[in-house]
């Protein structure tokens, strides 16, 4: 275990999973405890006072200081469960004309690369997966390694017209080929922790019951939002569709541009003329310095900057460049940023959390976001 099973943060975590694990008849007669995967990290971050990225389209779903966590919660009842880990719908185009050797090691390489991105974003220096194996009437908590895929270790175990099945020295894995899903073989360790569960025949009663004892809730307020992207659109000639960009002169590009002599740095987030109108007033007035922080948790300075207030920067303008392209991204300097990079990471837009007038956080989006967003249909 990576927590201390006698501390307090971990006494309470296993009473809240025990505590809404008994109430599962709520959702099925089954005798196997119900746990859904989004309560459970709310969960683990409530008791632990870890930051919730389950949201934030990255490899983890929590972090702690420098650890990134991966949660897991199944159905197992054996001692060995596969289980989902990445999805590369984007990249099966890509991936399907590939030969078996050079398909495995292609999506090893996507694989590290997303989670990389993820240790570079959040400041991540160490890892581990926390499962919660569900089985009759108990919980099976055990903290497993999160590691990289041994390039240079793979073995190709069977292939078929499905899925095929390879290993590294460390772990199994398998990708099925028709849900783009790369999965992985969790095993629970010798001596876990097990919880026993007494799943309560009427919950509803004791629902009701606490209801009305407390029936004045308090409502939080859901965060007011974003997402901008980090691409433009081209009418393709070939095919009646967009064609995703970014722009080699302007946007993340921006010092390359022509003209005067650019510094490395001048570079700026668009915000386009359809979250101008649609979220107007969102962002502070042009020019008027705000906070922004980024997922490691450190600060920028930030503003809306250019006529009608078409670009987001930071002052002095560089920390933009030297967090998102130089930190996260890994270009160099004056290295453009192409669309085919944010597709190997699986994200193309960012989404902004309004906090306050003053201060602003901003994740990374996974790809499709933005026309969710101005469609009215981002979750």
């Amino acid at each position: 275990m990576i927590f201390n099973t006698n501390s307090k943060e971990y006494k309470l975590y296993c009473h809240y999973i025990k505590s809404v694990s008994s109430l599962s008849k709520l959702f099925s007669e089954s005798d196997i405890p119900f746990l859904h995967y989004r309560l459970a990290e709310n969960l683990f971050c409530k008791a632990f006072n870890a930051e919730n990225l389950s949201r934030t389209d990255t490899a983890y779903d929590a972090r702690i200081d420098n650890i990134g966590i991966g949660i897991k919660t199944f159905v197992c009842p054996s001692n060995s469960k596969t289980e989902k880990i990445a999805e590369f719908d984007k990249k099966n185009s890509e991936l399907k004309n590939l030969n078996v050797d050079k398909f495995v090691i292609k999506l090893a390489e996507l694989r590290n690369e997303r989670i990389n991105f993820s240790n570079r974003t959040y400041k991540i220096e160490k890892s581990y997966y926390h499962c919660i194996a569900r089985k009759k009437s108990s919980l099976v908590i055990f903290d497993t390694s999160y590691d990289l895929i041994n390039i240079d270790k793979i073995n190709i175990i069977s292939d078929n017209d499905a899925s095929i099945k390879f290993k590294d020295n460390i772990n199994e894995y398998s990708y099925n080929y028709a849900k783009s899903t790369l999965f992985k073989k969790f095993i629970i360790p010798q001596n876990p922790k097990t919880i026993d569960i007494q799943i309560i025949d009427n919950p509803l009663d004791l629902i009701l019951k606490i209801f009305n004892e407390y029936n004045n809730f308090e409502i939080t307020e859901t965060k007011d939002f974003v997402i901008l992207p980090l691409y433009s659109c081209i009418k393709s000639k070939i095919k009646n569709e967009n064609k995703k960009y970014v722009p080699e002169k302007s946007g993340l590009n921006q010092c390359n541009a022509g003209g005067r002599v650019r510094k490395y740095g001048e570079v700026y987030i668009p915000v386009p003329a359809e979250i101008r109108k649609l979220k107007s007033g969102f962002f502070p007035e042009r020019d008027k310095i705000f906070n922004l922080e980024i997922p490691s948790g450190d600060k920028l300075k930030a503003k809306i900057c250019q006529d009608n207030g078409k670009a987001l920067m930071t002052n002095p303008n560089v920390a933009l460049a030297n967090w998102l392209l130089k930190d996260v991204l890994q270009l160099k300097e004056r290295e453009l940023l192409t669309y085919k990079k944010l597709e190997i990471l699986g994200i193309d837009s960012v989404k902004v959390e309004k906090i306050d007038d003053e201060n602003f956080k901003i994740y990374f989006s996974k790809i499709g976001s933005y026309e969710k967003f101005i469609n009215g249909k981002f979750d």
